[in-house]
């Protein structure tokens, strides 16, 4: 049992998260409730600000800079498209060009300063937008847009020019859309399809194609935001915007790089809070996608595992490709919330239904094994020499009279059945035709979720394109692929929301007393010693060993005998990153001979080496436990983040690690250690005792508030190993490696 020289870590649940949250027990600010403007500790906004975006999408009146109505002439067509937009929203047009009279008809205003009122929207079409901006600032035109290209995604000459139009646009109060965008947002949406929409943000306006097209196939959009180069309006304030429209059901999102981490978590919290779902491509995966992404748009891409974790943390559902996106936000923005969790596939051939099975199992999702009553019920119409436990093959035949829909309600009438998904790989009328008017039939009939995979490479069957198409309750697939991922989604997706708490309400606001005495150790641009490092920790609350640290041998000695054998000896200094590669660590050391060795030969070593020592540290030997590394980086969108692994002299070779990115609660750090391959080592294997979760649980959550307050200040830090000891005994840092900021 180790001793409490440096207090112990307690292992209540509650005192964790309190620990995360600054003592606190709830969202409140000097007595009040937490509310949009509450800073957290780092005097970082804790709430999105929401820009009331309602007079961009419909504005009263238009001016388009650089009007034009001459053949040939590429802003004729712009020109053309933004009349009609204007038109079917009701707003006042004005073109603006110097040497027209008029444009289409219309009376033209042969400047910005000459415009007969102030404009809610003007877009311009002229190759320097920089002096028509500073123009439209003095008009007081509320926002603009800009679909000039040659800014940051050129290069550095490119981004300095984007910085002047961005300083511009902050002086004039003006909010600007772009540069480098398109027309996408004043496309013509169908107004004739009901129920929720999706609103769509995109960086490439080519790749919001095929969501836009889903209105061909009977689903609604309502905005469309293509962001380009986002110098001043971004994808934070659509999400924003978008979170708060009661028409928007769901939000697809295609990103290749974030302005600002910080602003679009703000403002995914904002659609956590609402319950509002975000489906999102974000590239950059790769080194070659992140190169190719920062070349498009110029922004930061960030390193893909700490965009993996933050999009994760606020319910951002992740998809791997624009047929995904399309499919996912889809269902996402049309389905009920799901009765239960449970996934029944049901086909025609023992073959598909296998098959399917096995890839909706592979995918995460559960299929209950129906009870036995269940089974006698469908066996009424399905012979008894079919499977119908889940999967349920129906051989064929009964789908094509009465049985067929006595089967679909049996399943769905199952209360673990949630979900229903039937692939038809392909069209065989009649039979296909009555079971694709069954499907549709029971789903208006029930709240669970029908889904049909409709295989045929065809699609302009009329079983398809009227009957399933034409139904509101269905979500229909071309691929078993993207339903199972749509699927998945819609179900993980209600589960965040109904657990959601955001991480924002207890984020702490004001310091606590470990800052200050952590301030007084930092070395601005300097690497602290292990000693140094390990008093950083002990002025968070967190464990480390018993240890002294000496200048002698015979000092050494001494401090083995207060320590307690045996001991682990390791040489001090600030300039020292891996002791063990350089035998710059002893370990097991029984008696005053060896420690006395140990000292003479450690520093005889650091003297050869030429590494500078603050002393040499006499340690407690902790053995038993479960080695695991908690540290801090820092990433360029997201600022400070707080990983999580297996540990010790492996942790390159393992890469078993979870990301956070503060602030995060204990449930959420709970969760970064389901994520990792190892652990079960954490539950005990082969014999050994369970190791001390919530401990592990505290530390983290301790790491999390030292980054948040350090901020910048705190460049790196690095437990390892942490060792986590047995249940109810702590965790206590073995060793730890400190960066500080400049």
């Amino acid at each position: 049992m180790l001793g409490s020289t440096h207090g112990t870590l307690t292992t209540d649940s509650r005192r964790a998260r309190a620990i995360a949250c600054g003592e606190r027990s709830g969202p409140v600010v000097h007595g009040r409730p937490a509310q949009l403007g509450d800073l957290d500790v780092s005097g970082r906004p804790l709430h999105a600000d929401v820009p009331d975006l309602d007079r961009f999408f419909r504005p009263r009146s238009v001016a388009v800079i650089g009007a034009s109505d001459a053949e040939g002439r590429p802003h004729t067509g712009v020109t053309r498209q933004l009349a009609d937009w204007a038109e079917r929203v009701g707003a006042r047009l004005y073109p603006v060009h110097p040497s027209r009279p008029s444009v289409f008809g219309m009376p033209c205003c042969p400047s910005v300063a000459a415009l007969p009122e102030q404009v809610d929207l003007a877009v311009v079409l002229v190759g320097d937008p920089l002096p028509v901006v500073e123009e439209l600032a003095e008009a007081k035109a509320r926002f603009a847009v800009v679909f000039a290209s040659g800014f940051a995604e050129t290069g550095e000459a490119g981004a300095a020019a984007q910085r002047r139009l961005a300083a511009a646009v902050e002086r004039s109060g003006t909010r600007l859309l772009g540069p480098n965008t398109n027309l996408n947002a004043f496309e013509r949406f169908r107004d004739d399809l009901e129920g929720p929409a999706i609103a769509l943000i995109t960086q490439s306006g080519h790749q919001g194609r095929p969501v836009f097209a889903l209105q061909e196939l009977g689903i609604r959009l309502s905005h469309w935001a293509p962001t380009g180069n986002e110098a001043d309006l971004e994808t934070a304030d659509f999400l924003s915007y978008f979170a708060e429209q009661p028409e928007v059901g769901a939000i697809a999102c295609y990103l290749e790089g974030l302005k600002d981490g910080r602003s679009f978590l703000l403002a995914a919290d904002r659609a956590a809070r609402r319950g509002v779902p975000v489906v999102a491509v974000k590239v950059g995966r790769t080194e070659t996608g992140a190169r190719t992404a920062a070349s498009h748009t110029g922004k930061l891409t960030g390193a893909d595992a700490v965009v993996d974790a933050a999009l994760r943390q606020y319910g951002v559902i992740r998809v791997d490709g624009l047929d995904q996106l399309q499919d996912t936000a889809a269902l996402l923005a049309r389905a009920r919330p799901p009765r239960a969790d449970g996934v029944v596939v049901y086909s025609i051939s023992g073959g598909t239904g296998a098959h399917v099975a096995d890839l909706a199992t592979e995918a995460g999702l559960r299929l209950p094994v129906l009870p036995e009553a269940r089974q006698a019920e469908l066996h009424q119409w399905i012979p008894e020499y079919l499977s119908v436990a889940n999967p349920v093959d129906n051989g064929g035949h009964p789908v094509g009279d009465r049985r067929g829909r006595k089967i679909i309600d049996a399943i769905l009438d199952d209360p673990e059945v949630g979900v229903l998904v039937c692939p038809i790989t392909g069209p065989f009328p009649p039979l296909s035709d009555r079971l694709v008017r069954d499907l549709v039939d029971a789903a208006e009939q029930t709240d669970k979720l029908v889904c049909v995979v409709w295989g045929s490479p065809v699609g302009t069957e009329p079983a398809y394109r009227e009957v399933l198409l034409g139904s509101s309750r269905v979500a229909t697939f071309r691929t078993v692929g993207n339903c199972l991922t749509a699927v998945r989604a819609y179900l993980a997706h209600h589960r965040f929301r109904t657990g959601y708490r955001s991480p924002f309400d207890d984020a702490p606001r004001t310091p606590s007393p470990s800052y200050r005495k952590a301030q007084a150790l930092m070395r601005p641009g300097e690497q602290l010693s292990e000693h140094a490092a390990k008093q950083l920790l002990r002025a968070y609350g967190i464990r480390v060993p018993r240890e002294q640290l000496v200048t002698s041998a015979a000092a050494a000695v001494r401090a083995a005998g207060l320590v307690g054998y045996p001991v682990v000896m390791k040489a001090s200094g600030a300039r020292i990153a891996h002791k063990t590669e350089l035998g710059l660590v002893k370990i097991g050391l029984t008696s005053a001979s060896q420690v006395r060795d140990a000292y003479r030969e450690l520093t005889d070593i650091a003297r050869y080496e030429d590494v500078p020592l603050d002393g040499v540290l006499v340690c407690q030997m902790v053995e038993q436990g479960v080695e695991m590394v908690v540290g801090v980086t820092h990433d360029d969108l997201f600022g400070p983040t707080v990983t999580v692994g297996l540990g010790g002299v492996l942790v390159e070779v393992l890469r078993d690690t979870a990301v956070g990115v503060p602030p995060f609660g204990e449930e959420q750090a709970r969760d970064m250690l389901a994520g990792l391959r190892g652990r079960p080592l954490l539950d005990g294997v082969r014999g050994r005792p369970p190791a001390d979760l919530d401990a592990l649980v505290e530390v983290v959550l301790r790491v999390q508030r030292m980054a948040l307050e350090l901020g910048d200040r705190l460049a790196e830090l690095d437990i390892n190993p942490l060792m986590v000891l047995p249940q109810g005994q702590g965790a206590v840092a073995l060793d730890a490696l400190a960066v500080c900021g400049r």
